[in-house]
């Protein structure tokens, strides 16, 4: 695997806002239906799939729709909740999944122009908006009414003559409401609605923050001659408009990939250090923040009658408890260390042998194991490149390998409207010709989009409400200058398989409800049917079909190819190491029981991860905490191991593949009816046994890593 800055951002994080019982609404009455016919956000869009359209949506749009929607849900869910008949699940459950569904359609595209093309109106907006949903999402699960009527049903759910997918829905539901604090007392209640309302607004300075910072500390360069080992497209893309200057960007992770073929060093490390720094003190600085957030988790956590927040979190997912996680990490630890050290002493030797007078330290690691990767195997990051054109990997290697495991079909559209110029739409049919769901993909990074790549929806799968879905996909791949190819890394070819993969298990969705559609999973079960995709980029069959050279059309020769397949698990120590130390970092963060009031945020990383054996010198972690907007900005605060956890179920499940016949529809076909359509309906660990027939171990990892 290779593990991607996906933070997923997606539905799941508002997929249960509610309303007030007792106070008055977080925003007033002002908004009528009659007053809202007009606004392109609130009425359905009149697109295919009901796709949002784009060439209507305004920004001053957005806050009218938001109050409007937050409004006309609180006063559902008030009837909801007042209704002096009987619970039943068509008068409560089914009610509330109707109810949700002007919010939803609203806070999608909001979410979306947030993360992929924000503005400072949207910014002001988000920041405003973050403490109302909320307020808003507690007034739903902290609603006693609310909660008595589910209780009520939860507790006859096997008496009520109901579908299995039904009594989930009830299941799913009740283990929210209790696991958000429904069963605390009124006084408690209190407390939680404030620390819910802080850190949201936290979480959102957080992101805001790193978001202005990676704009900040791009690297401006002066002298054209300290780019030297890039190729001529990727300086020319640097180049800065109208000056005789070069901006490297600064993206979401650690490492940046350019340092992989900057020759001089003393480039290398300032771009190292303004990743390393960018949040570090100064006016980007989030340790402010971090403290705050991490005690507020440790208040949440104990209000709710857990130690710790990573106890707490855990409880719906498929690992259960911080134990199953401590162990976990305690397989992979030793044999990653001990990679990672010999990986190190072979870099260190190509330094030697060049007369480099210096020990090895970060921002040379990608430069010279990139050489010695050449040394090894003969393999030059710069001779596959030109047979991985974006356009073509998506169409002729992604589409190509879903055709041939799902039997879907694609077609370009360009009548849709988009929210960027760069932004490409295909609508999806089943093999029998009928309609499947748009698919949006936005590849090319620029200032206005956050780091990393992700999924979600513009609009989820659901039967009860007659939604098929529309997805997009969000990436941060350099844009090449005008004219020119968008060729990629073999790392980045991953990401595009990676991402899709999100989306397909979105497309195949097949629930009545939209709350426990698709993607609307546990963190350490969403990230596996991305993970498992990936195992098509290299499959012959499939790599044969994407990978021609853009110039020429030429398939790529098979010995480069036998090279990819030897190099897959070359570095594997280092590119492993970086994400297991960021891991246990967020693990370490969150299964705190206390923290000082001047809790020393980097002085706790490195000191814990030392603890770990994972402070290595030479491997820095994946995220330093001040710029982790997976943990601190976004929804995986104590998840982050999920990435690890699904690796080794999509690993597991390669080797299934391989093991029965690879790329065949009868397979996709199975792996599409037992894991990519069931949504939320089943139990993870059972799911996964009854796919595969056995439990997952790590033995998937470290062999496919090369660590064993």
């Amino acid at each position: 695997m290779k593990t991607k800055n996906i933070t997923l951002l997606s539905v799941l994080l508002l997929a249960f806002f509610g309303c007030k019982e007792k106070n008055e609404a977080t925003v007033s009455k002002k908004f009528t239906a009659e007053n809202m016919k007009n606004n392109p956000l609130v009425q359905e869009s009149s697109l295919p799939y009901a796709a949002p359209d784009f060439s209507k949506i305004k920004n001053d749009d957005f806050k009218p729709a938001l109050e409007y929607a937050l409004q006309a849900e609180t006063e559902a869910i008030r009837k909801i909740a007042d209704n002096e008949e009987a619970p039943t699940f068509e008068n409560t459950l089914v009610a509330m999944e109707r109810a949700h569904e002007p919010l939803d359609r609203v806070s999608n595209v909001f979410h979306s122009l947030t993360g992929a093309h924000t503005n400072d109106v949207l910014k002001k907006l988000d920041a405003e908006m973050s403490p109302k949903f909320a307020e808003h999402r507690d007034n739903i699960l902290l609603n006693p009414k609310l909660f008595q009527r589910i209780k009520t049903l939860y507790d006859q759910r096997n008496d009520l003559g109901l579908k299995k997918e039904d009594i989930k829905l009830i299941e799913v539901r009740y283990q929210k409401f209790v696991k958000a604090g429904a069963n605390l007392s009124d006084a408690d209640k209190t407390k939680l609605r404030e620390i819910n309302t802080k850190l949201a607004s936290l979480e959102n300075k957080f992101s805001q923050t790193l978001q202005e910072a990676n704009n900040k500390a791009a690297l401006i360069i002066k002298d054209s001659t300290k780019l030297a080992g890039l190729s001529v497209g990727e300086i020319s893309s640097l180049k800065a408009e109208g000056k005789e200057e070069w901006k490297i960007p600064i993206l979401n992770t650690t490492q940046q990939p350019l340092t992989q073929s900057l020759t001089d060093r003393e480039t290398r490390e300032e771009l190292f250090n303004k990743s390393w720094n960018r949040t570090d003190g100064g006016a980007y600085s989030t340790l402010e923040i971090i403290r705050e957030i991490v005690a507020l988790r440790i208040r949440k956590a104990k209000l709710l009658g857990f130690s710790d927040y990573a106890s707490w979190n855990l409880q719906d997912t498929m690992v259960k408890n911080t134990q199953t996680v401590g162990g976990f990490f305690a397989e992979l630890v030793p044999p990653t260390v001990a990679r990672v050290n010999e990986e190190a002493l072979e870099i260190q030797k190509m330094i030697d042998s060049e007369g480099g007078s210096f020990s090895l330290q970060p921002w040379d690691w990608n430069f010279y194991a990139e050489k010695v990767r050449k040394a090894k195997y003969d393999l030059d990051e710069n001779q596959i490149k030109p047979y991985f054109e974006l356009k073509t990997v998506l169409e002729k290697g992604v589409f190509f390998a879903a055709t041939r495991l799902y039997g879907i079909t694609f077609k370009q559209r360009t009548d849709i409207p988009v929210y960027h110029p760069d932004v490409l739409v295909y609508e999806l049919f089943e093999e029998d010709g009928s309609p499947l769901g748009l698919f949006y993909g936005d590849f090319f990074a620029r200032e206005s989009k956050r780091g990393g790549a992700w999924m979600s929806n513009f609009v989820t799968q659901s039967h009860l409400l007659n939604k098929k879905p529309v997805i997009y996909n969000v990436c941060n791949f350099t844009k090449p200058a005008a004219g020119e190819p968008a060729l990629l890394t073999y790392d980045e070819v991953t990401t595009v398989f990676h991402e899709f993969g999100h989306a397909l298990h979105g497309f195949f969705a097949n629930q009545q409800y939209p709350s426990i559609s698709g993607t609307s999973v546990a963190r350490d079960f969403v990230e596996y049917p991305s993970q498992a995709n990936e195992h098509w980029a290299l499959f012959p069959e499939v790599l044969k079909n994407y990978a021609v050279h853009y110039k020429t059309g030429e398939q790529i020769p098979e010995n480069l190819i036998e090279k990819i397949k030897k190099a897959s698990t070359f570095n594997q120590g280092f590119a492993f190491g970086e994400v297991l130390a960021a891991a246990n970092m967020d693990f370490n963060f969150h299964t705190l029981k206390e923290t000082e009031d001047k809790f020393d945020v980097n002085a706790f990383e490195k000191d814990s991860l030392e603890k770990d054996s994972l402070w290595m010198q030479n491997v820095p972690p994946r995220y330093r905490a001040t710029y982790f907007n997976h943990v601190f900005g976004g929804g995986y605060a104590a998840s982050y191991y999920a990435y690890l956890w699904t690796e080794m179920l999509a690993l597991d499940t390669g080797k299934w593949f391989d093991e029965n016949g690879g790329l065949t529809r009868e397979n996709g076909q199975r792996y599409r009816d037992m894991i990519l359509s069931r949504g939320n309906t089943l139990d993870y660990k059972e799911a996964y046994k009854a796919f595969r027939g056995k439990n997952p171990g790590v033995d998937a990892i470290l062999e496919e890593r090369g660590l064993n």
